[in-house]
C-alpha cells in the first residue's frame, strides 16, 4: 500500500521522478528536520519543500502524503520515531508496518534501522548518480547545471521564491554552523535568560534616542527589547523588525509572536546573518538598534576584522533614512588598549593545576572552569582565546604576576565568570576596538556622532566580580583605575 520515502527532501531530482514513475502505492514523504531552516544542514524551509513535493506529485501522477518530522539528535530509534511521527501527522489514519510498506532509502545507516524493524528497503540512488544533496551543493557553488538534474517542480519553486540565492547564503555562511548557531558549544538557554534579564536596563539607556517609523533590532535575541518598544505608546504606528542569526533565539521570537505577546500587528522577524552585508533597501530604516552585537561582528569576521565592521557600518548607513539613527550599546575596549599593565590575580579561590586542559574532551567543562582559581582561569583563557578568537594574547610572568596589554587584561577580566559558555565566549573579543575606534567606524560610514554618545564603566561588575580577585598596576607598582567597559554610540544620518 505504501512506499515510505524518508529524507530531508530539499531538492527533488529527475532521477527520483524516473524511479517513482508508474508507482501504484501511496508515497509517504517523511520530510525530516522539518522544524529546521536557514541552516547549512537544512537551508530550505519545510513549507517550501512540501510545496515542491506536491507539485512533483501532481506532475508525475503520484498519490502522495507529505509529513513533517521534527529534527532529532542521532538515535538508533530514528526509524521508529519516523513511523510514529507519520501516525501522529495523519491522526493515526495511516499505520505503517512491514506488511504494508516498503522503504525507499539510499543511506546505509538509516536503511539498517528500518531493516531491523522488519521493513524491506530498496535503494533509490545507485552509485554514480547525483543525489539530492549533491545537487544542493551545486546550487551553493553557483553551478547552474543543477537545473538539469533537479526536477522541474523544484526548479519552479526555487525560481519563484529565490531559494537558490537563499541556499548559497546559508551554505556559504562563514559564521553560522550546521544547525544555525554561532558556535556548537553555546548554551542558548543561558543566553536567552541573560537577554531577557538585561532588556529593561538597556531599554532605559536607549529609549530616548529611538525614532518612530521602521525600527530594526539586529541581533534581537529573544525579541525582549522589541517587546519593550511594542509597549511604548510612541511606537504604536511603527514597524518593528527583528533580525536574529541564531536559530534557537529566532525560534523564541516567532514563538512569542504566535503567543500574542506583541500588540502591534506590524512585527516581523527574520533569521539572517548581516555580517558585512546589506539586507534592507536604501534609506528605508528610521532606527537601527545593535545591542551587545558589534563585538560579535568584529569577532566572527570572515577575513579582516576592520574591513568587516566597516562594511557592516556602511550597510547600516545605506539603509538608514535621512534623519535616522543607529543606536549601538555594547562592550568596548579601554581608551588606552596598548598600555602595558601588571595584573595580579587571586590563586586561593580555586584549583591551580600545573597545565591547561583541553576542555572539549571533558564531560562538564563548565564545572571544571568554575573550580579553577582566578589565576588558573587566566591560563585556561589564554589557551582557549588564542585558538578560538584567533588573537595573539601575549603576556609575560614576572614575580608571580602577569605583564600584558590593558585591553588583553580586560578581555579576560570581563569574561572570567562566563563559565557556562566558556568555549563559546572565547571565540569573541570584547576589546578589539575602543569607543574612539567604533566612533571612527561610524564616521567613516557617513554618520554624525551625537554628543550623548559615551564610553562608560560597569561599576557593578568591577565591584562585585573583578576588584575582589584582581588588581592592575603600572610597572612601578602604582595602582591603575579600572577602565571603561561599555559604550553607548548614537550615530545619526
Amino acid at each position: 500500500m505504501y512506499l515510505l520515502f524518508p529524507g530531508r527532501h530539499h531538492v527533488l531530482t529527475r532521477f527520483q521522478a524516473a524511479f517513482l514513475k508508474g508507482q501504484d502505492r501511496t508515497v509517504v514523504w517523511a520530510v525530516t528536520s522539518a522544524n529546521h531552516h536557514t541552516t547549512k544542514r537544512n537551508p530550505v524551509p519545510y513549507h517550501r519543500r512540501e510545496a515542491a513535493i506536491e507539485r512533483f506529485s501532481l506532475q508525475t501522477g503520484l498519490r502522495s502524503l507529505v509529513i513533517g518530522v521534527t529534527d532529532t539528535p542521532p538515535t538508533d530509534d530514528f526509524a521508529d520515531v519516523t513511523i510514529k511521527a507519520i501516525e501522529a501527522g495523519t491522526d493515526d489514519q495511516v499505520q505503517l508496518d512491514p506488511a504494508n510498506t516498503v522503504v525507499a532509502c539510499s543511506t546505509p545507516e538509516v536503511a539498517k534501522l528500518y531493516e531491523q524493524l522488519g521493513y524491506q528497503v530498496i535503494d533509490v540512488e545507485p552509485p554514480g548518480e547525483s543525489r539530492p544533496w549533491d545537487v544542493l551543493l551545486m546550487i551553493a557553488e553557483g553551478n547552474d547545471e543543477w537545473r538539469e538534474l533537479a526536477h522541474p517542480s523544484t526548479v519552479d519553486v526555487f525560481d519563484r521564491y529565490a531559494l537558490d540565492a537563499h541556499i548559497r547564503r546559508c551554505v556559504n555562511d562563514p559564521v553560522v554552523g550546521d544547525d544555525g548557531g554561532l558556535t556548537t558549544t553555546r548554551d542558548y538557554k543561558t543566553y536567552a535568560d541573560a537577554f531577557e534579564t538585561a532588556a529593561d536596563r538597556k531599554w532605559l539607556q536607549i529609549k530616548d534616542f529611538v525614532r518612530p517609523g521602521r525600527i530594526l533590532d539586529i541581533g534581537c535575541a529573544t525579541g525582549a527589547t522589541l517587546q519593550l518598544v511594542d509597549a511604548d505608546p510612541r511606537f504604536h504606528e511603527s514597524d518593528l523588525i527583528g533580525v536574529e542569526v541564531a536559530r534557537h533565539l529566532y525560534a523564541e521570537c516567532v514563538h512569542k509572536k504566535e503567543q500574542g505577546l506583541f500588540h502591534n500587528p506590524n512585527v516581523y522577524f527574520y533569521q539572517r546573518n548581516m555580517l558585512g552585508s546589506a539586507v534592507f533597501p536604501p534609506r528605508s530604516i528610521d532606527t537601527t538598534l545593535t545591542l551587545a552585537l558589534t563585538h560579535e561582528i568584529w569577532s566572527y569576521a570572515d577575513g579582516s576584522r576592520a574591513a568587516t565592521v566597516q562594511r557592516f557600518a556602511d550597510a547600516l548607513y545605506a539603509h538608514t533614512a535621512p534623519g535616522g539613527v543607529w543606536v549601538n550599546s555594547d562592550v568596548c575596549g579601554p581608551a588606552e588598549p596598548e598600555r602595558p599593565v601588571v595584573l595580579t590575580l587571586d590563586d586561593s579561590d580555586g584549583a591551580n593545576p600545573d597545565v591547561v586542559t583541553e576542555l572539549e574532551a571533558l564531560q562538564d567543562p563548565a564545572a571544571y572552569v568554575a573550580g579553577l582559581s582566578t589565576r588558573a582561569r587566566f591560563f585556561q583563557f589564554a589557551h582557549d582565546f588564542r585558538r578560538n578568537a584567533r588573537v595573539p594574547f601575549a603576556y609575560a610572568e614576572r614575580d608571580g604576576k602577569l605583564v600584558l596589554r590593558l585591553a588583553d587584561a580586560m578581555d579576560f577580566l570581563t569574561r572570567k565568570d562566563y563559565v557556562d559558555n566558556w568555549l563559546s565566549e572565547t571565540h569573541e573579543q570584547f576589546c578589539g576596538l575602543n569607543f574612539d575606534g567604533w566612533s571612527a567606524v561610524a564616521k567613516q560610514a557617513g554618520f554624525t556622532i551625537d554628543p550623548a554618545s559615551k564610553p562608560w564603566r560597569n561599576d557593578w561588575v568591577i565591584i562585585h566580580r573583578i576588584a575582589p580577585v584582581a588588581a592592575i598596576a603600572t610597572a612601578t607598582g602604582d595602582p591603575i583605575d579600572w577602565p571603561d567597559t561599555h559604550q553607548l554610540l548614537i550615530a545619526r544620518r
